[in-house]
């Protein structure tokens, strides 16, 4: 195969709601562990460059393993809830492959750490939910023996680090957990030994980390009574006696422990260096900068980093002259109703901070080159935290709408930098941000859409002002063109959500004047001490961080759509933008009726009933004359548009065909439908692992008194696994040929080809193409749909003033089409398919 014949574009996934799920690399890349796989993240090039797929369950401790000299690496450990660790590898060619797995743990596994022993044998330390802590030695044969479990009986350690002890190649270990101690455990001769526990801490340790600086250690731990402690260990010598000499002044308390190797013994001192207050809240994790190669050798800065769930990360170092550990810089989130942080790390060069977030959202601040002291913000990925159950293009293919179970609707388009030529996507705007998890959207004309969530009511919302103004930047097209095909003149400029209220108000221009209280002046009533809205204008350069994508990006709700018994299931839009039709769960018949709305009046137009459970997915047909139902009672329904009548001008449909239980072909729950762009087919995905076409479905032939006869048009597909998801690509494959795309439930996809009438049967299918293991979801995948036309998105349409000639590059995009795919594995893929490879 000449050219790979899917590639993929975008992953939009987000980290974890784990502390320990984060580690940044000394060669750059910052790995998290999101749903059951490892994101391998480029912060320059600000994308995912790998997912690593090996765990059956949620990632929950990312941790790579750093070289002695600072040198990026080449090893990665991982571990999860399904009980396991894995070793991933670096290939020749930079890909990760799983190594080693370390299987041994009854309970989900919540840290890890590993270093470099002699020989490159990594050793491995990990401590899960069962109340133990392994240390495992993973060798160059690819197999792991684990040398020591240590059971803390009814407790837990939340964390887990190793270091080498200074002047020794002797390992040793720290654990915090919710006995408000860390414990030091030394390995020699085999044995792994207690060496001490350090007591101070009034709360559990929720982190713990070790760096050398120069013949010493530094553990720093950081605990729920929101303080931070810094431990000094070094060795002593048997002359150690001149320090008693010279300090008769008050002096911390040293506790020695001694470590026996093979013939010598050697005596270490552990003391307090200090105590950090300046959190307000529980500090979930502690991270040292990395060391630096400096004249020949690594100097390791006193400069320790804490996150902690007020909001906050705080840099914190020694102060020239005294030496006191004073809070260098703070940064943090403001606003919004989410908690605070999980875990914290720092780039090689010291240069950029990151925070993960209770929302698994990522936090960057970039140190400012220009102003001494200063951070600022920096563009990073973001994605949804839960399940994505539902995505749409816009009608012209530049941006991608998902909702999911983390009850959020998220907005992703292209952004290409004027400096690189490269397209990178990223979130712009969150519109919905909701109180029960959303379920199902429906696009209406570019800049309003339809959602469905956990509840009876539909809601519409409609772009607002700054963010057509903020798309227009980004997408190098007019304003004005923008704004006058979306009636500007009543758009609000913004949206915000009431302090108790579900329902996203929109703000205009007026509402945005501050009302100026003089100094001395009483409030009159005591709403006025709190603004209402928490909305404020944005002029985006670069993509808004989580803060803004909280507040500032939502779209005000303009109305809601009352109707149905039960919660929202699905929702479908057709070509021309005047109806929309919805389905609700339903395990009787007359729940299980289909909804339709006018999008003008947003009245109920018909009730369609014909099936008896859970109508699964609707599809209107491209020329918006049939409407296509399939349900959870194995059948399918197809709808036609009546001619309009003087006495009905509204659009109303009567069933044209459907299946009963006896010519329903599908024995399972039917999943997904989809149209042919021509509209002479549709076809039905089921979880009896079937693919089937039927048709053909002309309106203009025949007497439109007798239904038509629509029978399977293909031969029956099995795909080897339940077909979750299924979508025909508006591109034809070649003159007589269709490209269809199907999603399983283990989280493939793979692409078809279907020539209708070739004889014999079965040979109407090939497979063309499918995703492999790093591409593929790890869970089921939910929707699929293609971009509505050919070409990638945020290529070629871009042109600033003449760059060059348009023609080769407007031919070379014409041979890709693009596929968006979400999944229950929190993530949102575009692939980028190469029809010419086909």
């Amino acid at each position: 195969m000449a050219a790979a014949v899917i590639e993929t574009c975008h992953v939009a996934c987000c980290a974890n709601r784990t502390p320990n799920v984060v580690s940044w690399g000394r060669g750059g890349t910052i790995a998290y562990g999101t749903c059951n796989s490892v994101a391998l993240y480029d912060p320059e090039e600000r994308r995912v460059v790998a997912l690593l797929n090996g765990h059956t369950g949620r990632v929950n401790a990312v941790q790579w393993v750093h070289r002695e000299d600072s040198a990026p690496e080449g090893h990665l450990v991982s571990g999860g809830s399904d009980n396991r660790l894995i070793l991933w590898e670096a290939q020749q060619d930079g890909k990760f492959i799983q190594s080693v797995e370390c299987k041994g743990h009854t309970g989900p596994v919540c840290a890890a750490d590993a270093i470099y022993v002699e020989d490159s044998k990594i050793l491995v330390a990990s401590s899960a939910s069962d109340s133990t802590v392994k240390l495992w030695l993973c060798c160059d044969a690819k197999q792991a023996e684990c040398l020591h479990n240590l059971s803390f009986g009814s407790g837990f350690m939340m964390d887990v680090s190793l270091v080498l002890l200074p002047g020794s190649r002797v390992p040793i270990l720290a654990c915090g957990g919710d006995d408000s101690r860390v414990h030091l455990y030394v390995q020699a001769d085999g044995q792994l030994q207690r060496a001490m526990s350090l007591q101070g801490h009034e709360d559990w340790v929720r982190g713990v980390e070790w760096a050398s600086t120069g013949g010493e250690l530094l553990l720093a731990s950081c605990s729920q009574d929101s303080l931070i402690r810094v431990w000094r260990l070094c060795a002593k010598s048997g002359t150690d006696t001149h320090a008693e000499d010279n300090h008769s002044i008050i002096k911390m308390k040293e506790d020695i422990f001694e470590v026996k190797e093979r013939d010598k013994s050697s005596v270490y001192a552990v003391s307090l260096e200090t105590v950090l207050a300046g959190h307000e809240n529980w500090v979930y994790g502690v991270h040292w900068q990395p060391p630096l190669y400096q004249g020949g050798e690594l100097q390791q800065r006193l400069c320790l980093l804490s996150a902690s769930m007020d909001k906050t990360m705080i840099l914190w170092a020694p102060e020239e002259g005294s030496g006191v550990w004073i809070e260098k810089v703070r940064v943090g989130e403001v606003g919004g109703n989410t908690l605070g942080f999980y875990g914290c790390q720092m780039s090689a060069d010291g240069s950029m901070i990151l925070a993960h977030a209770f929302h698994g959202a990522l936090h960057l601040w970039c140190k400012d080159l220009d102003k001494e002291g200063e951070w600022r913000p920096g563009v990073v990925i973001s994605g949804h935290f839960n399940a994505v159950q539902d995505l749409s293009w816009d009608p012209e293919g530049e941006f991608i709408l998902s909702v999911g179970s983390d009850q959020t609707t998220r907005l992703f388009t292209p952004w290409r930098t004027q400096e690189s030529k490269k397209v990178t996507w990223h979130e712009i705007s969150r519109p919905q941000i909701h109180g029960y998890d959303m379920q199902c959207l429906a696009m209406i004309g570019r800049f309003q859409f339809v959602s469905g969530a956990d509840e009876k009511v539909l809601r519409v919302f409609q772009a607002p002002r700054n963010f057509v103004e903020n798309f227009a930047n980004i997408s190098g097209t007019s304003k004005e063109t923008l704004l006058t095909s979306s009636d500007s003149a009543d758009l609000p400029e913004g949206a915000s959500t009431p302090a108790l209220g579900l329902s996203n108000k929109a703000v205009f221009q007026g509402d945005l004047v501050p009302k100026n209280k003089e100094e001395g002046e009483q409030f009159n009533r005591v709403s006025d001490q709190y603004q209402e809205s928490y909305f404020h204008p944005l002029n985006l350069t670069e993509p808004p961080p989580e803060d803004h994508l909280l507040q500032n990006t939502l779209w005000p709700e303009v109305q809601k759509l009352y109707g149905h018994g039960f919660e929202m299931f699905c929702l479908a839009s057709e070509s021309s933008r005047t109806v929309v039709a919805s389905a609700c769960k339903a395990s009787k018949a007359e729940h299980a009726a289909v909804l339709l709305w006018s999008t003008t009046t947003w009245r109920q137009l018909q009730v369609l009933p014909c099936h008896t459970l859970t109508v699964t997915q609707m599809a209107f047909s491209p020329d918006a004359q049939l409407l296509l139902a399939v349900s959870r009672d194995r059948t399918w329904s197809l709808w036609r548009r009546n001619l309009p009548t003087p006495e009905s001008p509204e659009p109303l449909f009567s069933l044209y065909a459907h299946t009963e239980k006896d010519t329903a072909i599908h024995s399972r729950i039917i999943w997904s439908c989809d149209w042919s762009p021509d509209g002479k087919f549709f076809v039905t995905s089921s979880r009896d692992k079937k693919v089937i076409v039927w048709g053909p479905c002309s309106l203009d032939s025949g007497d439109p008194v007798l239904p038509p006869e629509i029978k399977p048009c293909s031969s029956i597909l099995d795909v080897g696994d339940s077909a979750t998801a299924i979508a025909f690509c508006p591109v034809l494959c070649s003159s007589d040929s269709y490209l269809l795309a199907v999603g399983l439930e283990y989280g493939r996809i793979r692409l078809y080809r279907w020539s209708p009438g070739s004889e014999p049967a079965g040979d109407d299918w090939s497979c063309c193409g499918e995703t492999d293991t790093s591409q593929s979801h790890t869970l089921a995948v939910k929707r699929l749909r293609w971009r509505p036309k050919t070409g990638r998105a945020g290529r070629g349409n871009g042109k600033k003033d003449g760059q060059g000639d348009g023609e080769s590059e407007i031919k070379e995009e014409s041979s890709w089409v693009q596929l968006a795919s979400a999944s229950a594995d929190h993530s949102v893929k575009i692939f980028n398919i190469n029809k010419r490879a086909l």
